[in-house]
């Protein structure tokens, strides 16, 4: 039921269902809403890596398990496979340190990107976001992590790692050696 529904974008479940509300008439314009929120946040235009998305999207069998169940309780907007493709295009996106770092810069600075001037997100929302960072960021270990660093952080798959500090800064980092749950 809806009011059951993973309100936790960062997992995969929340992911899904948070994707699946993205606004625009096909793909490919939910797609460009996304990208212009990554442009806002890094301050420079990003891309998708059309080779990393096919691979993906060819191995998201877990992914498409999850959206199916989700499927079963109404909990995907609209249709699943585009939904799908749009969860695998925007987990994708092209990144540096830099961007990360100034992803992280933007949220420490209440949502304005500090070398634009560009609200990328709401002031009110910063602090909800930086929190669902911190709980969640580092999956099962966020809570060693902030015990241990203290500093909001998310990691991915790629090795990618950004973190901030409210009111201070934004850190990027990439790291091909990750843990046995993926940070």
């Amino acid at each position: 039921p809806k009011d059951q529904c993973p309100h936790n974008p960062i997992l995969t479940t929340g992911a899904l269902v948070t994707t699946s509300l993205v606004r625009g008439s096909n793909v490919t314009d939910r797609l460009r809403r996304i990208l212009e929120m990554f442009r806002r946040y890094t301050g420079r235009e990003t891309t998708v890596d059309a080779l990393v998305f096919s691979a993906v999207k060819g191995r998201g069998h877990r992914e498409r398990a999850i959206a199916n169940f989700l499927l079963r309780f109404d909990l995907i907007e609209g249709s699943m496979e585009e939904a799908l493709d749009l969860y695998f295009q925007h987990s994708t996106i092209i990144v540096n340190s830099r961007d990360l770092a100034m992803i992280g810069a933007t949220l420490a600075n209440g949502g304005i990107n500090p070398v634009t001037g560009e609200q990328a997100i709401a002031a009110d929302l910063v602090q909800n976001v930086s929190s669902v960072i911190m709980t969640c960021g580092m999956y099962e270990r966020s809570g060693e992590w902030m015990r241990q660093v203290g500093m909001p952080a998310q990691t991915c798959r790629s090795g990618a790692l950004m973190a901030l500090v409210p009111q201070k800064l934004g850190l990027g980092v990439f790291s091909p050696h990750l843990d046995d749950q993926g940070n």
